[in-house]
This record gives structure tokens, C-alpha cells and sequence, in this order.
């Protein structure tokens, strides 16, 4: 069976390029994570999910190898399967032949990374009808006539949600549940990574090969390409850190050196030492994250905790 793309992003250029330049100019200045997604940087991020110091990615492979048929007979087979943040749509492939679903839907904000993707499963999976949602989860679960009133399955893994202020993580987690309500026996199965030693954390989002730091400063390159600006990437260095009382691990560019950057005509000066703010990453006790999903109005919860180390899996119904 073939696939189909559905395109759910917004196309106002000139308002998407006000925002950008706005986080630029803003003091911190800030961009938002999503513009790491261009081809290179979703290449950058594979190449981060193989790294040693990257764990939340085998601790939850690790997870869900152990607890496959357990959490399979949870979430139940034959529904739909929504993939949120779906990318190469590898997370979710060792799960179609347990969760054996009618209809499997990516959902993602890079275009060409999920039809490539799908062109790749597609073949595999001759029997599942499968569709490509491109959208951006700032302006909404918007998934429209990609579904039908069949159960779903929602799945979000990775700890991807931790990228979500905890209001935006309760506000995505709310649009899910409107979803499932409106589909009697739906849930949504989500990846939350735990809190633990500043170390660990750190080293995560700085590993020694330095790919993180190419993925973080791949950002201006592509800002650069996207909207013209003329950002010097060797101008800026990586840095991340651990804020512990906001519970978040922080990804920042900080500039080298005084400069300039010219964006829409006007430059934009940074001062040596200055950073610009490119994303961050919540951790959440399982006690946080049941509150949350609890905030969105989930209300039947179930979780698996990895053996070895602070991650979480849950199932909210």
C-alpha cells in the first residue's frame, strides 16, 4: 500500500519570519527548537541517539523490549496509531507488528524525514493504510481528516514532551485527550525522563564527540538558509547546563566574540559571552508527570519504570 502526506503547517512566511527575528532581538534572545529539523540536523540527531552518552534512547528501548507484550496488551491492537514526533518513524516500527494497526499516522514537523520514512515502511507493512501529517505542535494538534472515529493510540516517545514548558506539556497533553474523548478507547503512550545526577544529565546534551554541539549550531546555519540571515557559525559555541530548580536541562549558543548579525536590514548585535537560548529539556518524577497528565484531564494511568536508571513509560487512558 502506498502513503500520503497531509501538510498542517501554517504558510505565512512573513509572520513566521517576524517571529523568528522578534526571538533574536528578544533579550535573552531565543529560537525555537524546531528549526534544529532541517534535513542536516535530523541526520545530526540520529547520529545523537547512538551516542554513549545519549541514554534516554536505549533506556527506553531497553524498556519497551522487556515490556513489549505487556504494555501491547495494555494499550490494546487493531487501533488506530498516531506517532507524534515521528521523524525516521524507527521508534514506532518495532511496535507494528505487536500493536498490529488499522491505520498508522506520523506526525511530524520535518516533511521530507517522514515521507522518506514512509516510503521506506510502507513496504513492510502492505497492509497498514499510513499517512504523514507535517505539523508544527506550537500551533496545535491539528490533525483533521488523518483520522477517522476509530480508537487511537497515541505515541510520543523519546521524552520529546520534555522539549514543553510544563503549562505547553499540559496544553499538548490536553489536545490528546480531546482526541481520545472523542474516540471511546483511546490512550496515549508517552516517554518521560527522570530526574538524576547533574552529571549524567549534562553529558547528555555535551558528549565528547561533540555531535550535540554540531546540532545545536547547525540552527543558525539553518536560519541562515531559510531566512537569509548571515550568521557566523564559528562565532558561537555550545553550552548546556543543568538548572536544577526548574528541573530542565538548558541548550544555549554562546557568542565568541562581539558581533553583528544582520537580520531584515538591521543588525543585531551580540556581545562576547551572550547566548541565545535554543531549547530545553524537563525531567519529571513520576509523581510531576502524573500531576500533568492529571492537569490535562487524564485520569486511568499506568506506568513502567526502567530498571536501572529514571525513565518512564506511562499509558493514560
Amino acid at each position: 500500500m502506498d502513503f500520503r502526506i497531509i501538510d498542517r503547517l501554517r504558510a505565512d512566511r512573513s509572520a513566521e519570519r517576524a517571529e523568528v527575528v522578534a526571538g533574536l532581538r528578544a533579550s535573552p534572545a531565543i529560537v525555537a527548537p524546531k528549526y534544529f529539523y532541517d534535513s542536516l540536523g535530523c541526520a545530526l540527531y540520529g547520529a545523537i541517539c547512538q551516542l554513549p552518552e545519549y541514554y534516554p534512547t536505549r533506556t527506553e528501548v531497553a524498556l519497551f523490549d522487556q515490556k513489549r507484550l505487556e504494555i501491547a496488551t495494555e494499550v490494546g491492537a487493531g487501533r488506530q496509531l498516531v506517532d507524534l514526533g515521528a521523524g525516521d518513524c524507527c521508534k514506532a516500527r518495532g511496535w507494528l507488528p505487536f500493536l498490529e494497526p488499522s491505520r498508522y499516522i506520523a506526525v511530524d514537523i520535518a516533511a521530507a524525514e517522514i515521507a522518506g520514512a514512509l516510503q521506506r515502511l510502507a513496504p513492510d507493512f502492505p497492509t497498514i493504510e499510513m499517512v504523514g501529517v507535517v505539523a508544527d505542535f506550537n500551533q496545535g494538534l491539528d490533525l483533521g481528516d488523518a483520522l477517522t472515529d476509530a480508537p487511537v493510540t497515541f505515541f510520543y516517545p523519546g521524552s520529546s514532551i520534555g522539549n514543553f514548558s510544563p503549562a505547553e506539556a499540559v496544553r499538548l497533553l490536553a489536545s490528546i485527550r480531546s482526541h481520545c474523548v472523542a474516540r471511546p478507547g483511546s490512550s496515549l503512550l508517552i516517554g518521560v525522563d527522570g530526574k538524576k545526577d547533574p552529571g549524567t544529565l549534562v553529558a547528555a546534551y555535551d558528549d565528547a564527540l561533540g555531535v550535540t554541539a554540531a546540532f545545536n549550531r547547525n540552527v543558525l546555519r539553518h536560519l541562515s538558509t531559510r531566512f537569509g540571515f548571515d550568521f557566523v557559525i564559528e562565532g558561537f559555541s555550545h553550552f548546556a547546563c543543568y538548572d536544577e530548580g526548574l528541573g530542565r536541562i538548558e541548550m544555549h549558543l554562546e557568542s565568541l566574540r562581539e558581533q553583528a548579525v544582520m537580520l531584515d536590514g538591521v543588525p543585531r548585535r551580540f556581545a562576547k559571552g551572550e547566548r541565545i537560548h535554543t531549547e530545553n529539556s524537563y525531567k519529571y518524577a513520576p509523581t510531576e508527570f502524573e500531576a500533568l497528565l492529571a492537569e490535562a484531564g487524564f485520569r486511568d494511568l499506568r506506568r513502567w519504570d526502567a530498571p536501572d536508571f529514571p525513565y518512564h513509560v506511562f499509558c493514560a487512558a
